[in-house]
């Protein structure tokens, strides 16, 4: 497979901050690839150093064989990029926007059936005309995804690109970004909706304080990592200390244990009749990516 984002040694100090320690990654083409990380694990620096927007103090990136730093401009071409913040010129409606975008890159009038594309599959086809100061704060969310994908990048990296913004757009956007998935483009996320990332992406990053800390196929992550979950709804109750190591979760009564075998089981049980706390319910549950992400970076 060629590799479409080569990541080599990258540090990056921000004065005394030292903001990526030495991250090393390969996403091969057509991956459609997760980063994970709490606030401040370094993601939002990484993706603006593949961005062009901040170099790194050392290593090197590239985007299909093309150094960001060295051969910027053919690097950014093949980059489609959909930041966090809500950006968007306010001067031009959506077509004309996305026409524009689309000439930065040295696209002209024969990618007007691209735009039409975009503006179908992301569900602004009725708000084409509509300047884009216009728009409803999803709409504009789903104006910027357009924007990245204007040229038709093979390579389109989405940050935090769902936050704040409603089911019905999360859908559509997630049916779009699956078919050009399907269709060969690699698509690289990061989210705080760790549900996505388990659902779309085939595998997954994990980073912590400028490290990166897991790197695997999303089911060897929940196979070696996640376990089972065992829910019990045992009221406000102060739980024995034996069994509070293993609590992950608590609320409204419910506590919820993460196990690593099934023998855990009878321990937590028969530590609860010891301490004569009755159990009102009981679910056995696999893990999911939650777990592992808090196995593995921790809570904050």
């Amino acid at each position: 497979m060629t590799t479409a984002i080569r990541i080599n040694r990258i540090h990056k100090h921000f004065g005394a901050l030292h903001a990526l320690k030495g991250i090393d990654l390969s996403i091969e083409e057509g991956e459609f690839f997760a980063l994970l990380g709490p606030n401040g694990a370094g993601k939002s620096t990484l993706i603006n150093i593949l961005a062009g927007l901040i170099k790194p103090s050392s290593g090197d990136i590239s985007v299909l064989d093309f150094d960001v730093v060295e051969q910027f401009r053919q690097a950014r071409q093949l980059l489609g990029i959909v930041p966090q913040e809500l950006v968007f010129d306010p001067f031009f409606n959506v077509r004309e926007m996305l026409r524009f975008q689309a000439g930065y890159f040295g696209r002209g009038p024969e990618n007007d059936a691209w735009v039409d594309e975009i503006l179908v599959g992301l569900g602004l086809a009725d708000k084409a005309n509509t300047n884009m100061r216009k728009l409803s704060g999803g709409m504009k969310r789903r104006a910027l995804i357009a924007q990245a994908l204007a040229h038709k990048p093979p390579v389109i990296v989405l940050d935090e690109p769902t936050a704040g913004v409603d089911v019905e757009l999360r859908q559509t956007m997630w049916a779009f970004i699956k078919k050009l998935n399907r269709e060969g483009h690699t698509i690289i996320l990061t989210t705080h909706y760790l549900e996505e990332a388990e659902t779309l992406c085939n595998r997954i990053g994990m980073m912590k304080q400028g490290e990166l800390v897991a790197l695997d196929s999303t089911a060897n992550l929940l196979n070696k990592f996640a376990g089972k979950k065992l829910s019990l709804t045992l009221g406000e109750v102060g739980l024995p200390e034996a069994i509070r190591p293993m609590l992950r979760a608590q609320e409204k009564g419910v506590h919820t244990f993460a196990l690593t075998d099934m023998g855990q089981i009878e321990f937590v049980l028969s530590s609860l009749r010891t301490a004569n706390i009755p159990v009102v319910d009981m679910q056995l549950q696999e893990a999911d990516l939650e777990d592992v992400f808090l196995s593995l970076v921790g809570k904050e």
